[in-house]
């Protein structure tokens, strides 16, 4: 038997982990469809915006905008886009761009090859720490999540998680953007239903980077535009006009819901969407040709039992599929599923929701993982949520790593040295290796409490609850620079 060796073997030293944030390199995405396929529902999508068409309020810009690109503007709001005004749009339409954190030192590229974790999204209720019972969430929830957040290690952006329903108002909806800023670093994905909102989110997004023309170079802010499938409103289409001309990014979509507002078959469900959000990339193109404006509808399917949203395995396929024909087009995607649950409460219900929703976000590869944190259909926020994803989120960053395969990783030399009777367990290689590509979690692993662990047999409901209690207590963190926070009041006295 050969023993092993003691001397320091000259190899390789493991492969780096990948960039944080890329999720490609070592590991591929998963295409459900076969390419002639996926090509189908493209030529779908534009022969219903050709044939059919899309609702566009009257009345505003985008009536001699759409007609002055090449659309047929009927003047009853129906729009007719031809294939060669979408190519042009999706020729010059920006395919990536940075967005920066609040001091603007650091920041994400939003892009086709990086995901990025958010919580949220506009849940009007929040679980009540103290009596565990659901309640209308406030402005102190907004800030109390988003501080949290800002401590999370895969949490990347801050969205707007929780209403202020008190406020539920323009002025409530520009404070929120004003909470987030106060409360995390970290960047920012807004969205509001009140242009004016909008204008404001601008105007303090510009007080933090100094000028107009700061913000356009170092964006802070993701914004959200949420029309209704194949019908764009007056408020999305100001916002449209104004984010693209004001460099701001913007993802344009909706939630199609199949069987109630869009197709029930899966691949009807995504013509709706892809026609939806070319139509809202053809009038950003239109404002300001070389934005970035990316359309980001996705299918949902309705329960015909129950009437229930997000049929689970219809809506992951359905995901799935949409994010391989944006790969297509090498446009980024933006997905709604996420960490989010119909579960109504916090449970094992919920943790198989958001485990299995998150799992398939290894295969889709989207340029945001949306709803971390968000129960009962979107209604509900839960902080214990909001933790189990950031921990996932760290497991699917474990998963991208991928394995590196060479020589050194092949590990034929340390088998030679053990020989056939022999034990790897004390070699140099495994020493070396053992915690390359490993998921450092919070909650499982050497964390879980296992018989042979000596750990407290203690609930993953109650880890979680430990964790957060200690995260609820950290400093936060530091505060605006006194003129940006003057800035600020001006903002919200002005509108």
């Amino acid at each position: 038997m050969r023993r092993a060796t003691a001397r320091k073997l000259q190899q390789p030293a493991p492969a780096p982990a990948l960039p944080h944030g890329l999720h490609l390199g070592r590991t591929q995405p998963y295409n459900p469809l076969a390419p002639k396929d996926a090509r189908a529902i493209i030529d779908a999508a534009y022969r219903l915006l050709e044939e059919i068409g899309v609702r566009f309020e009257t009345g505003t810009e985008a009536d001699a905008l759409l007609a002055a690109a090449g659309c047929n503007v009927t003047g009853d709001s129906i729009v007719r886009i031809p294939r060669a005004v979408v190519d042009r749009a999706l020729s010059t339409v920006a395919r990536s761009t940075k967005l920066w954190n609040r001091d603007g030192t650091s920041s994400l590229d939003i892009d086709s090859e990086h995901t990025w974790f958010m919580p949220g999204m506009t849940c009007i209720k929040v679980f009540d720490l103290e009596t565990g019972e659901p309640r209308d969430s406030t402005g102190a929830d907004l800030a109390a999540i988003t501080r949290v957040a800002d401590g999370l290690p895969n949490i990347d952006a801050v969205c707007v998680a929780c209403k202020d329903v008190l406020n539920s108002n323009m002025k409530g909806e520009i404070g929120e953007f004003a909470i987030m800023a106060a409360n995390t670093t970290k960047p920012l994905e807004y969205l509001c239903e009140f242009s004016e909102s909008f204008r404001a989110a601008i105007a303090m997004a510009t007080a933090i980077r100094g000028s107009r023309e700061a913000l356009r170079e170092k964006p802070y802010f993701l914004h959200i535009i949420t029309p209704l499938p194949l019908f764009y409103a007056e408020t999305h289409i100001e916002q449209i006009i104004e984010g693209a001309r004001a460099g701001v990014p913007l993802s344009v979509g909706t939630l199609a819901i199949g069987g109630a507002s869009a197709p029930i078959t899966t691949a009807g469900c995504i013509v709706q969407c892809l026609a939806t959000d070319f139509a809202g990339m053809v009038l950003g193109q239109a404002a300001a040709p070389g934005a970035f404006c990316i359309g980001s509808t996705n299918p949902y399917f309705m329960e015909p039992a129950t009437g229930g949203i997000g049929n689970m395995p219809q809506t992951m396929l359905g995901e799935q599929i949409i994010c391989q024909i944006r790969r297509e087009l090498e446009l980024p995607s933006f997905t709604g599923l996420g960490g989010e649950a119909k579960s109504r409460r916090f449970n094992q219900d919920a943790v198989f929701e958001i485990s299995s929703m998150m799992a398939q976000i290894f295969h889709t590869r989207p340029a945001t993982c949306d709803y971390l944190g968000s129960l009962d259909q979107g209604i509900t926020f839960s902080l214990h949520a909001l933790l189990l994803c950031d921990d996932y989120a760290g497991l699917l960053r474990s998963m991208w790593n991928g394995t590196v395969i060479d020589e050194d990783t092949l590990a034929l030399g340390p088998l030679r040295d053990v020989g056939l009777f022999g034990t790897i367990l004390g070699h140099e290689h495994t020493a070396r290796h053992c915690r390359s590509s490993m998921w450092g979690s919070r909650y499982f692993g050497s964390n879980e409490p296992l018989s042979t662990s000596g750990k407290e047999e203690r609930d993953l409901a109650l880890r979680i609850d430990d964790d957060l209690r200690e995260r609820l207590q950290a400093p936060p963190p530091p505060p605006l620079d006194p003129a940006v926070q003057e800035a600020f009041t001006a903002v919200l006295a002005h509108y």
